[in-house]
Formats: C-alpha cells, structure tokens, sequence
C-alpha cells in the first residue's frame, strides 16, 4: 500500500472550528441541548431537519456498531479470471474466519448477496500456514477443471471436484506446507514453495522449492539450500522456472535474489541456478513474471531507491518512477502480483500517489528500452480511489479489489477500451450509511525528528450530533502491524466506529513504512523501537497544536508490531493518556527466541544482533520499563498465536498488575495473529471503547459493554 510528499495538508478551517479550551477534568457531564445545523462545527453535517443534538465528543450515537461489522463483512483477496469466469477468496468472521473460494455467477439462484456461489467444499478452510502469513493457497490452471488449494485443516494440497468436494493430492500428516504455486500447461505438476515442518522448531524448519505430482502426489525438490523461498514461476516453454529466495537475517523487502533453473538441471541447489538479479546484497526483488509471448522475463527491484518495474537484460528501470509498485505491502504474503500482462502483450501496473491508486498500461514488447506509449489511469477515468491487484480478463476487461473512504473494499470490472464507472461486481460488505456519517481522510505530513512522517486524519463526524461549543475531542491514534507495511484509506468500519461516536483518529504511517520509497522503508533499520514511536507522538502532538485533538484525551491502540509501538509509546514517552495492544510485543527477548521461522531474524536488521546486542532487545522492550508507565492499558491476545505468544500478553498483565497501574487482559480461545471470529471481532472494539470511556471519564457512551479493569 503508496503516498507521497506533496499532500493535502488543509486541515486550517477544520483547526479553527475545533479549536477551544480543554476540559479541566477527564469526567464531562453536560445536558442534551437542541441546536441549529447554522451554528454546527465542520466535524458534523445537518440531519434532514436541519436539528442537531449537542453532546460531548465520545458520547454520540452511532448506527456504526460492532455486530453489524462483523454480520455483514467479509474480507475479500485472491482474485482470479480462469476459463472466463472471476474467482476470489472470502474470509468469514460469521463462520469462525474460515476462507472460502467463490465465484462470480450473479444468474446462479443459490447466489450470495456478492453474486458468488462457493466453489470450496462446504467446511473447507482455504489456507495455507508457509511463513504462518500464508497467501498463494489457491493454483489455477488454464481451465476450472484444474484448481488445487492447500486446506487449512491438514495443510495438504488438495484438487477441487466439481461436485463441490476436493481429493488429496499430497500425502498424509501435518509435516508439510504448500503455497504460490502453478500448474505445469500439461496439469500433471504443480511447482510451488514447500515448508518441511519434521522438525518444527523455526531454525529446522526448511523451505523449498518443489514440484508436486498431481496424480499420484510424488514430490521433486527443485531449489534448495537457502532459508526462505517465493513466487516460483514457470516460462512460457515449460523449460525454466524462476523464484525468488534470501536467506537470514534478512526479510523480503531487505535483500533478495532472483535466480532461474533449468527444469532438467542436475542441481537443485540455488547456489548452482543462474543468477538473474540481486548480486550487491542489498537490493529486494519481488514477484518475477514471464511475458507471456516474448518470454522475457520482468520483476520488481528496489534498486533505484523505489519498487520500480525492470525486465531482465536491460540495465535500467522499463518504467522509472518515484512511487513503489508491487502493492502496499510487499513481501509479507506470498502469491502477491504486482503487474500483469494484457493479451495483446501490453504491461499493466499499479502503483499509489498522493493517496490514490494509478493504473499504467504501456507497451513493453521492444528488446533494449523502456516502456512505450504509457497511459495512465485514475479516478477521474471511472476508477475507484484505491485498487490493486489488477488482473486481465478478455475482450480488455480488467479486474482488481478497490475502494474508497466510503466505500469498503469491492470487486470490481472496468472495460479499458470503454472507460466509465468500474462496474461493482462483489462488495465486501453489506453496510451502507449516510454520507453524513461517514469521515473522509485527510492525509497529513507532519514534523518529526528524522525530517517528516505521514497519516491520515480522520475528524469525528455524526450529521445527528455536534459537540458542545469550544471542546475539543479525545483523539485515537492507530499504529499498523508490520512494521514494514502501511495504511490505507479504503472504506474500514472500525475506524468509523470511532469517529461517529465523537473521537478524532490518526492513522500513521511512521518511518519504516512502505509506500514511499527505499529510504522511508529503510528508516527502522536498528531503529525499531525508537523511530515509529517519535512518529506517533509526533502526529498526535501535532493535532494537539492545531487544535485538531484534546491533549488530555489522547490514546493509541494497534496490532503485533503496532502493538508494540503502543507499549512502546505508554511506556517510553509521555504523551499518550490510554492504550490498547491487540497481540503486540511487550518483552523483545522472549519474541527473539520464541517465534515463527519467517520471522526469527527479523529483529536482526530492526534493533540488533541477538544475543550479542541483548542490551538493545531490554531497553527498548516496554516490560523491561514498567516503573515509567503510568496510564492504563487493555490487553487483547490470541490463545493460539504462534506469531506474538500469548505469554507476551500475560507478563506486560502481571507486571502493570504488580504496579497498580489500571488494566485488563482478554484472550480469545481459538484465535491466532489477529482475530477472524465474529464475536470476538466485536468484543474486541467494544472493549475498547468501555475500556476508554472508564479511563476518561466519559459517561453516558450509547450502548458501552462492561468492563472489568483491574486495579481501577
């Protein structure tokens, strides 16, 4: 996911009309007053009477609760065009988060309210647990009749029948792991990646390179010796296949190489395979592609200091550019595709700037030079604000995942030679709410100490309610996982959750983030800890100075890495007043030694060498500092997470508990890294929001849960 230098930084009138004193005290206790929609503040619009009711910020009414989040969403992902039909992946909080492959039949009378019909057998789990993040679990071949998919359950490879049942194809046992495969042109193997769980402590476990035979589901290793591997591809002739593969320390988006084996080739050893790019050590290539007619092969390098598009036997970028392609978080899920190619041969990218998604179609067929007859394409040419994933169909249909502020994420079909509005063919979610309820983003560039950072403001906005004259309202800051990832500004419930009911939300994409280039990415290098905490303060004192949030009222909250950035933040600064950590890191040391494989050495390149630099891994670990907190914070843990351990959750609770510092610790059975039930989807946000209103003081929160806070 993607945003650039010259933002909309117009946050001026929205400065004045908000700011005022701030409250004296936490507790607000106010009186119902009926005013005119004449005298409202910018951060609410007029109801069709044109009557507002006055209320405190945090205590307004919201048709934006918990259940209907989780009753009417999926998550969509996986897109697919095979044998002229559109496939993509559902996850479903409803059904306890399991993935589910459908596809798109709006004539079909047993059809979803998304115009799909499940294609996966009815208690099938669609994923695969390589790298634990999965991504890749579904392979297509050239028709219907051929789709495999790795089941959750067992992790084997199995072939999808057309009766809505499937067949293993591999053997029996929990020892493997398959993703981002293909299929041979002739069915009879799929090439994909392999992880050998026989002896499953993360420095045994082994990544391959493999081919699977369908038939009777015999296994060839095909590259092997390096620690992790991705994105095995084959060339149009069936001869070669290309992948991409690294060893530790380093992760995808640190240093990469890409290599290419013969399919007869004596060596499975990747040492011996040609080595097409990456030789300096330090560069990430990602999501290798062969042409479909040429042959030539394209990937995605960092190397000029930006995810630019190259093609292998040319020195220089085929489409040079100060913007990232290859999504907004490249190298974190496997199966991810950047660019594709039309029929006709033409190149189509995506890529984000200022905030929205561009889509590239350009003529790269010439040997020797760089992209000709470049067209770009945005919203203004019927595109949805942000999209990814563009896949082509036929008869130059293209497909992708977009949305918008308003518009949570959706499938959409957009006709390159017809232009207009994409045509919505699935929507994520069956939500739907007034404009006057809905915050649109500001994006921001705020001072911070190695130059600039970036977010998305969200102000508060209910068209029912406007807020007492002069207050100013608490502010929600939000640090995403990671942490080389971003945000985004597609449609996200949770986020207006917040913002209808009177809070302000910052959404940071602190130093370290992708999306804006090699050297923003590469700003947590040994920083961790230190950068994307003075980001985050940063933003929200910034507000606080434009009269944008009430420096009394300030919390933070986010997920794994961005959970640590919130203990991190409560722990070592003194600028948030509350916080939540959904599976985040309080103790580095324990993370150190007790993670998955993928990411094992990942805190090599973000804080030190371990255990040689353990005074490193204690200082900045907020439970090695719990005699500097002094604010409360809620706990919210997976009991089966493999990623962030639930003891990591449990001793941050008894340390706060020893100190009498106001907490509360939740662990949701069956969960893993990030929450995919239903129920504890809501009960995670309404927890958060009681937890708040206790900690503030905020009385009368329409429809608040109780919550039981220890030491309080």
């Amino acid at each position: 996911m993607s945003h650039k230098a010259s933002l909309l930084t117009s946050l001026s009138i929205l400065a004045t009309l908000c700011r005022g004193f701030q409250t004296a005290s936490n507790s607000v206790s106010f009186r119902h007053r009926i005013v005119s929609s004449r005298t409202k503040p910018l951060f609410a619009s007029a109801v069709s009477d044109n009557i507002m009711i006055e209320k405190p910020y945090g205590t307004w009414l919201s048709p934006i609760t918990s259940k209907p989040i989780t009753a009417g969403s999926v998550r969509l992902g996986g897109l697919h065009f095979c044998d002229h039909q559109v496939f993509w992946l559902e996850g479903r909080p409803q059904e306890g988060g399991r993935n589910v492959l459908c596809r798109y039949d709006p004539n079909n009378p047993n059809k979803s309210e998304r115009n799909g019909v499940d294609v996966s057998p009815r208690e099938s789990n669609v994923r695969t647990r390589v790298h634990e993040y999965g991504g890749g679990a579904v392979v297509f071949g050239k028709n219907a009749e051929e789709i495999y998919y790795s089941e959750f359950a067992t992790q084997r490879l199995c072939k999808l029948l057309n009766d809505q049942t499937s067949a293993p194809v591999t053997p029996e046992g929990d020892r493997f792991r398959y993703a981002d495969g293909v299929l041979s042109e002739d069915g009879l193997k799929v090439y994909c990646v392999r992880e050998d769980h026989e002896k499953p402590e993360p420095a045994n476990v082994v990544n391959e390179v493999v081919s699977v035979d369908t038939k009777d589901g015999s296994m060839k290793v095909i590259a092997s010796g390096n620690d992790f591997y991705a994105a095995p591809r084959l060339s149009p002739d069936g001869k070669k296949l290309v992948y991409i593969t690294w060893k530790h320390p380093n992760m995808p988006w640190d240093a990469t190489e890409l290599r290419v084996t013969s399919l007869d080739s004596p060596s499975r050893n990747s040492d011996d395979h040609d080595l097409i790019a990456g030789h300096d050590g330090d560069t990430s290539i990602i999501q290798p592609l062969w042409h479909p007619q040429t042959g030539d092969l394209f990937y995605i390098s960092d190397e000029s200091g930006f995810y630019n598009i190259y093609r292998e036997g040319y020195s220089k970028s085929i489409l040079p550019m100060d913007y990232d392609f290859g999504g907004s978080a490249p190298g974190w899920a496997l199966g991810q595709q950047g660019f594709a190619f039309l029929p006709d041969g033409r190149l189509l990218a995506q890529y984000n700037k200022n905030g929205r998604s561009m889509l590239v179609v350009a003529d790269v067929c010439q040997k020797d030079m760089p992209a000709l007859n470049i067209e770009e394409f945005g919203s203004d040419d019927g595109l949805p604000m942000m999209f990814g994933g563009v896949i082509p169909g036929s008869n130059n249909d293209l497909y992708f995942i977009g949305g918008s502020p308003s518009t949570p994420p959706t499938v959409y079909k957009w006709n390159l030679d017809a232009k207009g509005p994409a045509e919505i063919l699935a929507c994520s979610s069956n939500l739907s709410f007034s404009d006057d309820i809905i915050s649109i983003p500001k994006q921001i560039e705020f001072p911070t100490t190695l130059g600039t950072a970036f977010g998305y403001y969200y102000a508060p906005k209910n068209g029912g309610y406007a807020s007492p004259p002069g207050e100013v309202p608490p502010l929600l800051v939000k640090a995403h996982g990671g942490p080389t990832a971003c945000t985004g500004t597609s449609f996200n419930a949770a986020i207006q959750y917040w913002t209808s009911r009177g809070f302000a939300v910052l959404d940071v994409d602190y130093g370290g983030s992708t999306g804006y280039g090699r050297d923003y990415r590469r700003r947590l290098r040994k920083s961790w800890g230190v950068v994307d905490i003075d980001d985050v303060c940063a933003g929200a004192q910034y507000l606080v100075k434009e009269g944008l949030a009430d420096g009394e009222r300030l919390c933070i909250d986010g997920g794994s890495a961005g959970g640590y950035t919130t203990l991190g933040a409560l722990a070592f600064r003194d600028v948030f007043k509350a916080g939540t950590s959904l599976y985040g890191i309080g103790d580095l040391t324990a993370l150190a030694g007790d993670t998955h494989k993928f990411e094992s050495r990942y805190l090599d390149g973000l804080i030190g060498s371990y255990p040689e630099e353990e005074h490193l891994y204690k200082e900045r670990s907020p439970i090695e500092s719990v005699e500097t907190l002094s604010c409360p914070i809620l706990l919210l843990q997976g009991a089966e997470d493999k990623v962030v351990p639930p003891n990591q959750a449990q001793m941050m609770y008894e340390a706060l508990l020893k100190k009498g510092i106001p907490t509360c610790l939740k662990i949701y059975e069956g969960e893993q890294h990030g929450f995919r039930k239903a129920e504890n989807i809501e009960d995670a946000l309404d927890s958060e929001l009681a937890f708040y209103g206790r900690v503030f003081g905020i009385e009368d929160i329409p429809g608040a849960i109780d919550i039981r806070v220890d030491n309080m």
